[in-house]
């Protein structure tokens, strides 16, 4: 381990290129582009696009349809107070966790703590070099999470690359002792079956539960066999955290097929991805409930009993979702989001070719049904930010967190080079965006992997993490989004979603 100390509003038509349809169904039929054991350990490839959508990428540029190369719109209700660019830790941008006057960014080089205190002025208090993609971070009480998704030659901070075919390959989870924010202390290693793509925390007194979500399993891998339709449980002792242990492996998706019971993907379903395994679960600890994005299935959790997690719903799309990414829950618990990642976050999926229901995020209320009033998930509607982008952008829906306001269901949600957009979903059929911030492209002829992974709301205040940019602090005033200014927490992962309004628990 080692330690360094004016907007202009706008809908886009781009010029539909001749290769769209077979565009589409290539995004429609590859699984995500980091959905495997060992990636990202090296930088993303840039792709050159085709000569006609360079031209097209040009054209809107001139004519004002799209910001020029870098160059940064918003609405009038947003205001950009900062940006601090990437520094020690030169890898790809992942996710955010905060506490106190503290922001924890994630990279696949290691992660970086911020001191927001001033938010116009953030300061870096420390960088720590820790390789391993995608660093997935969350935070509680003095203790830090962070996932390896790729396999490592050991569970040091000094490891290096290695196949996931050999034994001895090392994946899962890190824990650091964060008490001095200026010298974090690596105290413990946990492996996973299949490594630990994300995690997420269910805090209690003494311990803190870990879900680890993972997928992709191969019987070329040793330690990530098929079926893998499970999710790993870890519990760490907040007092002796070297005792962090796997205490179970529940199976989610129970089948007889050599891969569980989980949506079967192609051929029987065109353009799903198979289930095998979470990409990512958010928990509710304070109403007993998780929702899980688990690629081919969307789920609902019982979490009474944080160590024996159980499915009491679990629903498909399979007309328009490719991979369950993501989701969040309202406020008042009666509604989950879930985000589709339509050409896991490296294709240019946020124009008029792909169409507004792909890629998008869909909304589900969530309906008590039967004598046990047992909640149910109910389809209502997509959104899908209608910014079209260029064919140079890598653009899809991503991580989003709720911003805390009574009566109302508002969101703010990171889009890769779509930006960080805020939309209201109150009434579950009329979702609409009504704020955002972006950057041009990258390039005007080049696909080159960037924008915001992670858009998060705390403390008044939006921090995104763009994967080739930094660290962005946004301001947002309007009236339908202001009261939340009033709520303060003591710590957030958005992963592990609180009571905003009863701070007693």
């Amino acid at each position: 381990m080692t330690l360094f100390n004016t907007p202009r509003s706008r809908r886009r038509r781009l010029t539909v290129a001749a290769a769209a349809v077979g565009m589409l169904a290539s995004l429609l039929t590859a699984g995500p582009a980091m959905a495997v054991p060992g990636p990202g350990d090296t930088p993303e490839v840039a792709e050159r696009v085709s000569k006609s959508e360079a031209a097209d990428t040009k054209e809107a540029i001139s004519a004002g349809d799209i910001p020029g190369v870098d160059e940064i719109v918003h609405t009038e209700n947003i205001k950009h107070l900062a940006n601090i660019p990437k520094d020690a830790l030169s890898g790809t941008n992942s996710d955010l966790a905060f506490q106190g006057k503290y922001a924890f960014a994630g990279n696949y080089d290691g992660f970086r703590v911020f001191d927001i205190s001033n938010p116009k002025k953030p300061k870096t208090v420390s960088q720590v070099l820790c390789p391993g993609s995608q660093n997935d971070i969350s935070v509680s009480g003095d203790l830090l999470f962070l996932s390896t998704d790729s396999s490592r030659s050991d569970d040091s901070c000094a490891s290096t690359s290695q196949p996931a075919t050999e034994k001895s390959s090392w994946e899962g989870m890190k824990v650091f002792d964060i008490s001095d924010k200026r010298k974090p202390r690596y105290v413990a290693a946990v492996e996973t079956a299949c490594g630990s793509h994300t995690h997420t925390l269910v805090p209690e007194r003494k311990n803190v539960y870990v879900y680890v979500s993972s997928y992709s399993p191969s019987a070329a891998f040793p330690d990530c066999q098929p079926p893998h339709d499970g999710i790993s449980v870890i519990k760490v002792p907040r007092k002796a955290p070297h005792q962090a242990a796997v205490i179970d492996f529940p199976v989610l998706f129970p089948g007889d097929g050599p891969d569980g019971g989980g949506n079967p993907g192609a051929p029987t379903n065109p353009g799903v991805s198979k289930t095998t395994g979470c990409h990512d679960i958010t928990a509710l600890p304070h109403k007993d409930l998780a929702a899980g994005a688990c690629m081919g299935d969307g789920i609902l959790l019982d979490i009474k009993n944080p160590e024996k997690p159980k499915v009491i719903d679990r629903v498909q799309d399979n007309e328009n979702f490719a991979f369950w990414h993501s989701a969040t829950f309202n406020q008042k618990a009666d509604k989950v989001v879930f985000a589709d990642e339509l050409g896991g976050g490296g294709a240019a999926t946020c124009n008029e070719e792909i169409g507004p229901k792909r890629g998008a995020d869909g909304i589900y209320d969530l309906v008590r049904k039967g004598k046990d009033k047992t909640p149910k998930l109910v389809f209502r509607s997509y959104f899908k930010i209608d910014r079209h982008q260029a064919d140079t952008e890598n653009c899809v829906a991503h991580n989003g967190s709720i911003i805390p306001v009574k009566g109302r269901d508002i969101m703010v949600q990171a889009w890769y080079q779509g930006g960080v957009s805020v939309w209201d979903f109150t009434e579950s059929t009329k979702p609409r965006e009504i704020a955002y911030f972006e950057r041009g492209p990258l390039s005007e002829d080049t696909l080159v992997g960037g924008g915001s992974w992670s858009a998060y709301y705390y403390n008044g205040f939006i921090y995104s993490n763009d994967i080739a940019k930094g660290f962005d602090v946004l301001k947002l005033d309007d009236r339908r989004t202001d009261p939340a200014k009033k709520v303060k927490l003591d710590e957030l992962n958005v992963q592990t979603q609180p009571d905003y309004f009863d701070r007693s628990r």
